[in-house]
């Protein structure tokens, strides 16, 4: 006698499948890469715009994030030690929970120019907020606004690969669950 699937107790498989394209992304930051070009906006903003949940949307890159962090962390043992707790680590959290909700804004339209234009919106806002929690904790700087603008010179040359990271990460994730939402009707909402 056939019955009828228990919706109740399947396990639907958009949340899980973007679970794993974020965790994918966020430990590629363990492989040899230029300084900043990594996942940390783009797998806010996708969360943001495609997990039907906010607090896993919020949850999942934030997790993810910690998880390479920690991976690092072993691979790099005192380099990586002091980051933990640090005011740095704090910011960039916070950062990936604003990109998060700049993500919110995608839902349903997450089209190519709006993808873009939120990737380079996350990008310049951890520029502003990291670089700014760098002239706030780093004797570098003198607590001037000579001194903010060092920072900001200083953090030049990682800006420009921070854009690109995001960008290309956020063509990976993006497209790929594009194309996967194309062949596989259960991901077709515009929230899973």
């Amino acid at each position: 006698m056939n019955q009828p699937p228990n919706d109740t107790t399947s396990i639907a498989p958009g949340p899980w499948l973007l679970a794993a394209l974020i965790l994918l992304a966020a430990l590629s930051r363990l492989l040899p890469h230029p300084p900043n070009f990594s996942p940390v906006e783009a797998v806010a903003l996708f969360g943001g715009a495609f997990f039907a949940s906010r607090a896993l949307a919020l949850l999942v890159p934030l997790l993810a994030m910690l998880v390479a962090d920690f991976a690092l962390g072993l691979l790099h043992g005192g380099l990586y030690a002091g980051w933990f707790g640090s005011a740095g680590f704090w910011l960039v959290y916070l950062c990936i929970a604003a990109s998060v909700a700049l993500g919110f804004g995608l839902r349903g339209r997450a089209g190519a120019g709006r993808v873009l234009g939120y990737c380079l919106a996350g990008s310049v806002l951890f520029f502003l907020v990291t670089n700014f929690g760098a002239w706030l904790s780093s004797p570098m700087y003198p607590r001037t606004g000579a001194g903010l603008m060092q920072a900001y010179v200083a953090g030049i040359p990682f800006f420009q690969w921070t854009v690109l990271g995001t960008i290309a990460y956020a063509a990976l994730l993006f497209g790929g669950f594009g194309l996967l939402r194309a062949r596989l009707p259960v991901l077709r909402p515009q929230t899973v």
